[in-house]
């Protein structure tokens, strides 16, 4: 039975992957002041754009519109998965349930379900992805979503910032903390929560420790690497996360990596010169 995978665009999932398995992404507004920004803003050109920009740029999540539109668009017949961002930094998750009932009292047949992932970006990634792969094989909806909220469940996801000025003014971080990080050139190891927030690891002077403490995280948590996956995450600092990447893989021969530059979403809060992974 076919099951169609739909997501939002705090995912930051490759795109080859989208493609691959026909992976719908519902995309978060993205506003400069008051010009709203194509959904299928490059990260390069948001990357641009942010670097030029006086002010920072703010999102929105979606309508319960633009999600009832992404499930009319779904064949009959073809179950929908909808797995979203954690709610407790977006309303996106909220926006998909009332699609979902409105789709519902419109009498369309198709089963949908939707999932509060609990995490955002690298962790989202390879949680849809896990998910993708999963639908190919699985006998039901209900068996999938099973197999995706365990996987939620499971996900570990952290990252590091190279600037804290966004994540500040995006309120995801006290000013005063921020302020006297920046000074000492602190750098913050972040985690996802159990509950889909952001919370500070620990403290390190300087990147390149704070990479360090990123990385020994993969001990933490023991693996079949062989048949793992591994996602990479960065906001356009393409050659740190490729190095990452080499690092990982000479200790932990994961079976895949989805590597991937974050969009606009998450770039807003990261800001450049940040990497993040999931696992």
């Amino acid at each position: 039975m076919p099951i169609k995978i739909i997501t939002d665009s705090g995912s930051d999932l490759p795109h080859e992957y989208t493609k691959r398995f026909d992976i719908s992404i519902v995309n978060l507004a993205v506003h400069f002041q008051s010009e709203t920004m194509p959904g299928d803003m490059d990260a390069q050109t948001f990357y641009q754009k942010m670097r030029e920009s006086k002010d920072l740029p703010t999102t929105a999540s979606p309508s319960p519109l633009d999600f009832l539109n992404a499930f009319k668009k779904v064949e009959e017949g073809t179950d929908i998965l909808v797995i979203c961002m954690s709610s407790n930094i977006s309303s996106t998750y909220q926006a998909a349930m009332i699609a979902m009932e409105i789709y519902k009292d419109e009498g369309y047949t198709n089963k949908i379900e939707v999932v509060d992932s609990k995490t955002f970006s690298g962790g989202l990634s390879l949680v849809v992805a896990l998910a993708a792969q999963w639908s190919q094989s699985c006998e039901s909806l209900a068996e999938l979503k099973e197999k995706v909220l365990h996987q939620c469940k499971e996900v570990r996801a952290f990252f590091t910032l190279e600037t804290l000025e966004n994540v500040i003014k995006g309120g995801r971080l006290s000013r005063l903390s921020g302020a006297v990080a920046s000074v000492l050139n602190i750098k913050l190891l972040l985690k996802i929560s159990e509950e889909g927030s952001v919370e500070v690891v620990e403290k390190t002077r300087g990147m390149q420790n704070a990479l360090k403490s990123l990385l020994a995280r993969l001990e933490e948590k023991q693996h079949d690497y062989e048949k793992a996956v591994l996602a990479i995450v960065h906001s356009n600092c393409e050659k740190r996360a490729l190095e990452i990447k080499d690092r990982i893989l000479a200790k932990h021969p994961f079976k895949e990596v989805l590597f991937s530059n974050m969009g606009p979403i998450m770039g807003t809060y990261a800001g450049e010169g940040g990497v993040g992974i999931a696992f």
